[in-house]
């Protein structure tokens, strides 16, 4: 299974935020993620990037 993971940018590159994503919702200033085992992560961000074909995610805070 290929599984998307979401990153947050921090100063020394990208920190892995959450793996496993299968729900992504933005709202107002934050971005609400869930994966496939129920966890969750609310994070004061925006969408910068969204690679289908990399399966991943990446926040911009």
């Amino acid at each position: 299974m290929c599984d998307t993971s979401a990153f947050v940018l921090a100063d020394d590159g990208e920190e892995l935020l959450l793996e496993s994503v299968d729900y992504i919702r933005p709202e107002g200033g934050k971005v609400y993620l869930r994966n496939i085992f129920g966890e969750e992560r609310t994070v004061e961000a925006r969408i910068k990037e969204i690679s289908l074909a990399k399966h991943r995610v990446v926040l911009e805070r």
